[in-house]
């Protein structure tokens, strides 16, 4: 406790009034406003960015370092073929609505979520379980088709919350969990306000109550933080304010790393983005550091697959598309197109998608390529591009962790098929020995390399802007959230 807080104190005795009680709120700005609010099925992070960890809680959980832990699983067991798992879950559990969180609930998830009518945007995680079988209230069996060595990180993905059968009809409105924070207001367009959940069975949270207000324009992003009329904003849409926060005392500056892959993908299915030599020619049309400059004021990592520089596992491929604007004409012309073409670019609402998009224009434009740009509002670009697959050219950050296993997907919005990937991506999930896994990730970062399945542009960075006096929030973004439980103000 500070000696000006211990000075504000004594004189407020003396005058009769009550002294300034520690703050217990916090207002937090994001860029982008969930389309629903159930995570278990979209594709849209803006969801997990406001709920995980605060309002739903998986069996494991992803912590601050990208380390996956316990979470409504206390502890579990593995059989000696690996393809059994008997989790024991926390006692006393209750969801928001006072009811018991039991096996049946894990049974339920599990079921709902590899079901064939399932909407879950990572079904393909779900899709080794065979059987899952609720022993007793707190005892659950898993059992898999085959030994799968990510199991337990695929069940800590925002994905594969616990949800009660008893919610799920109005879940996108009025989520309840099981979590720290109880869901409280949405107010469509403005905000999301959360309260402490009486009833936990952690650790109680230091924050009494959390507004997530939205703010898209970075402009506005700017003007809010420097008025203070928030009190953080994670992922900070303007980087090129972020010096002028960094030289104002009222302020902290967090820059961390996330899993979000930048990438200009292509349309498979769309000619002529089903000839390599196209995607080679798009690839090598563009400059990576001009757009991190550009539009990310140098804010990013240059990537050339589809993986994170800050996993053990990375291979440095940037090498094989530099920019090269003469190779990209000589190959659209090796490929029967030496005047170009035109496709279309449709662009989500992010900074880096609106701001990316128009540099890349012009350097596509430069070697003949010409696009028709649309910009989007999320709920629009998951329908019309990642569901309808309805594009030439988009660009999206993925910021699920460890996700280049979307492409042995053939049916996932860009539509790459590639038999080989598949088989690899299979073994891998088969595989526990480590070094074998590192040697078949590397492989299958080379394989998406060579085959240019899309642009790689860089790995996201993430910037928060916050209140000198807050402790606790997340630098880096293992998995996509604003993780309050351990965030408090420093007295």
């Amino acid at each position: 406790m500070t000696k000006h807080f211990l000075r504000g104190a004594a004189l407020a005795a003396l005058l009769g009034a009550p002294a300034l009680a520690q703050q217990s709120d916090i207002t937090i700005a994001l860029q982008l406003e969930p389309p629903h609010l159930d995570p278990t099925s979209a594709a849209a992070g803006a969801i997990d960015s406001v709920l995980y960890s605060n309002v739903f809680e998986g069996l494991t959980r992803f912590a601050s370092d990208g380390s996956v832990v316990p979470g409504l699983a206390s502890d579990w067991e593995i059989s000696v073929d690996g393809k059994t798992y008997t989790f024991t879950l926390r006692d006393g559990v209750t969801f928001h609505d006072g009811t018991a969180m039991d096996a049946e609930d894990v049974k339920f998830t599990l079921d709902r979520a590899r079901a064939e009518d399932s909407a879950n945007a990572q079904k393909a995680l779900f899709e080794g379980i065979e059987e899952v079988t609720a022993i007793d209230p707190r005892t659950v069996e898993v059992n898999l088709k085959a030994p799968d060595g990510n199991f337990l990180f695929n069940l800590a993905w925002g994905d594969a919350v616990i949800v009660a059968p008893e919610s799920i009809e109005t879940i996108k409105q009025t989520p309840i969990g099981t979590g720290p924070f109880i869901f409280e207001e949405w107010v469509q367009g403005d905000r999301i306000e959360l309260m402490r959940n009486p009833g936990y069975w952690g650790e109680a949270p230091a924050l009494e109550a959390a507004t997530f207000k939205f703010i898209s324009d970075p402009t506005a992003a700017f003007a809010a933080m420097m008025a203070q009329d928030i009190d953080a904003f994670a992922g900070f849409p303007a980087p090129e304010n972020l010096p002028q926060f960094e030289a104002d005392p009222r302020f902290q500056v967090l820059v961390g790393s996330t899993e979000g892959e930048t990438i200009l993908a292509m349309n498979h299915k769309q000619p002529p983005f089903d000839d390599k030599r196209v995607r080679q020619a798009v690839a090598h049309a563009i400059d990576r550091q001009a757009i991190i400059d550009g539009a990310m004021f140098g804010q990013g990592t240059p990537i050339g697959t589809h993986f994170a520089p800050h996993n053990p596992d990375y291979v440095d491929l940037t090498g094989q598309s530099p920019h090269d604007p003469e190779k990209a004409k000589a190959l659209l012309d090796e490929a029967g197109l030496p005047d170009g073409f035109t496709t279309t670019l449709k662009l989500p609402p992010p900074s880096y998608a609106r701001r990316g998009g128009e540099i890349i224009a012009a350097q596509l434009r430069e070697v003949g390529i010409k696009t028709e740009i649309t910009n989007l509002e999320w709920a629009q670009w998951l329908e019309e591009v990642f569901r309808g697959k309805d594009f030439g050219l988009t660009i999206v950050s993925h910021t699920e962790p460890f996700d280049i296993g979307i492409y042995a997907r053939p049916d996932y919005y860009f539509q790459y098929d590639n038999p080989e990937l598949q088989d690899l991506m299979k073994t891998l999930g088969e595989t526990t020995d480590p070094a074998r896994r590192s040697e078949l990730i590397a492989k299958a970062q080379r394989i998406v390399a060579d085959d240019y399945v899309n642009a790689y542009l860089f790995q996201l960075a993430f910037p928060t802007v916050a209140d000198a006096r807050l402790r606790g929030l997340w630098k880096n973004q293992p998995t996509q959230a604003t993780d309050l439980t351990g965030v408090s103000w420093a007295e």
